[in-house]
């Protein structure tokens, strides 16, 4: 058992390591080398795989897993978004499966000895018009019936709450739906955590691997082919997000998803002023303050398909004219960073965790603008799928053969604006 493994966290290691000046820290996980065969391969380096390789090893016992990625951990999707959770969805399949991971979020910290700094300040959305409070009404409706919580507020409780927002905008706040246990986690700890608690169970984190091809050989997955030699293998997971089509089209089939650039930025520090929250459908942005004091701010997606993860000026502009609306104190606030993550949306914004055409070959894909959120949920689920060749329930309506039946689940009401 090496040192990463025996290790823990704690306030004493802390204090003892601040008086070594912290020299005695080992790597959280192993820099590990390609075997040539793995019982099980995971294709993706983010959350999702991360999180997916943790649970095969814990819940199932499969510890002879690879995880493949192509360049560094958490570097893509994971560290490219705007880290909100929440399970405000509207129809019973989805809320279940993402109240589901909420409240694995709730004890990841402690789960992985790991600080995800997980913070349910709540998350607050905003209806500017009567069809918009019709709206939240519904929605609220639906998740309490659905078991997930939530609050209505009127408009005056709604400024109560957030008394910086703008007392007399275009688009005035006419009511809202809070979710409390909604909130934000830090992006990279999440991947960091589940990249250690995984190598401490024995998985092998593979990075600067790129996967260049697939082994099939009558229908089933015999292996991977990758820039740094053949895997072999008769089980592998793909866990890529907005380059799930591209692996897809390598193994020979094709997947009813696009794949566009979803930008994002962060402000300069501020003292705290936001304790919360915010989506403005009206205003077409959401924004909540790190703990570092900066706006994180995010909006729709790019209107065309993209495989680019960079920002542009349009879309910026639109974001700063969204956030001065609902706060003008913030006109003179300057960005600090953008970016953008490439997300894989599904034809009715609801995502695929399930088998694919190719024999041993799993899907984790479509989850669309709410990838973050579903981390530890999606990782448990598609850990199940890929060990005991199955659906798990709360994942089984999130199948592929959706799409010839016709039992859909388009969320695009919550999944639509990034949020």
């Amino acid at each position: 058992m090496n040192a990463a493994r025996r290790k823990k966290y704690s306030a004493f290691a802390l204090a003892r390591e601040a008086l070594r000046h912290h020299r005695g820290w080992p790597p959280a996980w192993r820099d590990a080398t390609p075997k040539r065969a793995y019982d099980v391969v995971i294709i993706g380096g983010g959350g999702h795989g991360l999180a997916t390789a943790y649970y095969l090893a814990r819940e199932h016992g499969v510890t002879n897993v690879a995880v493949l990625e192509k360049s560094w951990i958490g570097g893509g999707n994971t560290g490219r978004n705007t880290t909100v959770v929440r399970s405000n969805y509207f129809f019973p399949e989805s809320t279940a499966f993402y109240d589901f991971s909420v409240k694995l979020y709730e004890g990841l910290s402690r789960e992985l000895n790991y600080n995800i700094m997980f913070s349910q300040r709540g998350m607050m959305m905003l209806a500017h018009d009567r069809h918009g409070v019709e709206m939240l009404r519904r929605s609220a409706n639906a998740m309490l019936l659905n078991g997930a919580d939530a609050e209505f507020l009127d408009g005056a409780e709604v400024k109560r709450r957030i008394p910086g927002l703008n007392p007399s905008p275009r688009f005035p706040v006419l009511a809202g739906l809070n979710q409390p246990r909604g909130g934000t986690a830090r992006h990279d700890a999440v991947a960091w955590g589940y990249a250690r608690a995984a190598d401490a169970l024995g998985v092998d984190i593979i990075q600067n691997c790129e996967v260049t091809g697939f082994i099939v050989e009558g229908g089933q997955v015999r292996g991977v082919e990758t820039s740094r030699g053949e895997i072999r293998t008769n089980k592998v997971g793909l866990a890529v997000a907005g380059h799930s089509s591209v692996l897809a089209d390598m193994a020979g089939f094709r997947l009813p998803l696009t794949s566009y650039a979803l930008q994002a930025f962060v402000s300069e520090p501020l003292k705290p002023c936001l304790d919360t929250v915010i989506l403005s459908p009206a205003t077409g942005v959401y924004l909540s303050q790190s703990d570092k004091g900066g706006l994180v701010v995010g909006t729709a997606l790019d209107h065309y398909p993209s495989y680019a993860q960079r920002g542009n000026i349009p879309i910026m502009e639109h974001a700063a004219a969204g956030v001065v609306e609902l706060f003008p104190q913030f006109s003179r606030v300057r960005f600090l960073r953008q970016w953008a993550g490439i997300v894989d949306v599904m034809h009715d914004s609801t995502p695929v965790v399930d088998k694919s055409p190719v024999g041993g070959l799993y899907l984790n894909c479509g989850w669309g603008t709410g990838g973050f959120k579903a981390i530890p949920g999606g990782g448990f689920c598609f850990a199940h799928t890929i060990a005991r060749d199955e659906a798990h329930p709360l994942t089984a309506p999130f199948s592929l053969k959706r799409f010839e039946t016709g039992a859909l689940i388009d969320e695009a009401a919550a999944s639509g604006i990034a949020h």
